[in-house]
């Protein structure tokens, strides 16, 4: 089925070359490549697995059309998929999803349904419309077609890097990484699959704990696009099979990550799509070759401006502190000259009196600055100890 799917892609999607990461491979000791899958049609991996499926329709069933849930990356696929193939599309998607998303959609020819407050919603109204209408149902990834589409990526990296040592996917339903492991483990069983989940979305983990799918009661994490509580049963077992194992990452890691691709190879992907670029920072090999899959880049300039500035945060490179001063001259400028002499470029500056309840005496001083790492802030935070100002940090 995997090697069907790709003839039939062949046509439609871009091809992502491996791109080999001097910098990641010096930071953590591996020799790292970059599966960018942001740069496909639609800005993820998601046009593969819909157009795989939607392209095996005939007769009333393309007549009909499809119809799907998504508040995504797996819209946009369904309806570029189902545009390419003549099909009509109907992509419901929560009343909250934004409208650059919702647009995007609908750039693609597919009408547009907003109901309901989350994923789960839509996707029932989802199924009502297939119910009453006869359309085909593109579930986002527990499907044997859908699972196929995605495989071809598993294949593309064994053509390029035949050697792979490990390849690190990212995992929300599972559909991703169960066609990937089971192209790798097929073409060449001594690769090692890795999935990778944010710490409060670990539903793959513990399906796989429990032996059993587990429906977490709550997720939390800012890889929306892999905030999933259930997995598909497909996937599950297809993983239980073949994956290795689960890394888990938290939400700085994510966002260091997100940082790092963009100030060293100038790639934008989303939260989601950067958990293998994350998973690096805690994965204890050494000197093996590791392909990390970036699932999407499907990110809005807001977003991106917020986890610049997280991850700048996150890797020490921006500071912000407070520090109660006597309300007397000079106090600014004695401030001004340590960050002076410890190199800190000063961006932000709040002197306020109204801070601080005994305003008479005191005043509260929150600075940023720009740093150079963790351990240039302690100099800092030292410093000021040694002249007697105790520093609060803000972030």
């Amino acid at each position: 089925m995997i090697k069907e799917a790709a003839d039939r892609l062949k046509p439609v999607i871009n091809e992502t070359h491996l791109i080999y990461s001097d910098i990641f491979s010096q930071e953590f000791s591996n020799q790292i490549y970059i599966k960018p899958e942001n740069l496909q049609k639609t800005g993820s991996f998601k046009i593969r697995g819909a157009f795989n499926k939607i392209a095996q329709l005939n007769g009333d069933n393309l007549d009909k059309g499809a119809v799907a849930s998504s508040a995504g990356n797996h819209a946009q696929g369904v309806a570029l998929a189902a545009q390419i193939a003549g099909c009509k599309a109907t992509i419901v998607m929560p009343t909250a999803t934004p409208l650059i998303k919702v647009n995007a959609t609908k750039a693609y020819g597919a009408e547009v349904i907003l109901h309901g407050d989350c994923y789960d919603e839509a996707y029932k109204k989802a199924c009502e419309i297939q119910k009453e209408m006869g359309y085909t149902f593109i579930h986002p990834f527990n499907d044997y077609d859908v699972i196929a589409g995605q495989g071809t990526i598993g294949v593309e990296i064994l053509n390029e890097l035949p050697d792979a040592d490990y390849v690190l996917v990212p995992v929300g339903g599972g559909g991703l990484i169960a066609g990937i492991a089971y192209a790798i483990k097929t073409i060449n069983p001594n690769c090692k699959v890795f999935g990778v989940e944010p710490e409060g979305a670990m539903s793959m983990k513990a399906s796989l704990d429990e032996e059993a799918v587990v429906k977490l009661e709550n997720i939390h994490t800012i890889a929306d696009g892999v905030a999933v509580k259930e997995v598909g049963n497909l996937t599950f077992d297809i993983a239980k099979q073949y994956v290795d194992g689960i890394i888990a990452v938290n939400d700085y890691d994510i966002m260091e990550a997100f940082l790092l691709l963009i100030e060293k190879h100038k790639i934008v992907a989303e939260n989601a799509g950067v958990l293998s670029i994350a998973a690096l920072k805690n994965f204890r090999v050494k000197d093996k070759k590791i392909v990390c899959v970036l699932s999407g880049g499907n990110i809005d300039v807001v977003t991106v401006s917020a986890m610049i500035n997280k991850g700048l945060s996150s890797r020490g490179r921006i500071f912000c502190f407070s520090v109660e001063l006597p309300d007397t001259p000079g106090q600014l400028l004695k401030i001004s000259q340590v960050l002076s002499d410890l190199k800190a470029n000063v961006i932000k500056l709040d002197h306020n009196q109204f801070m601080n309840l005994d305003r008479f005496m005191h005043v509260q001083l929150q600075v940023t600055v720009e740093t150079n790492g963790h351990d240039h802030i302690q100099q800092i935070i030292d410093e000021f100890y040694k002249i007697g100002y105790q520093v609060t940090k803000v972030y």
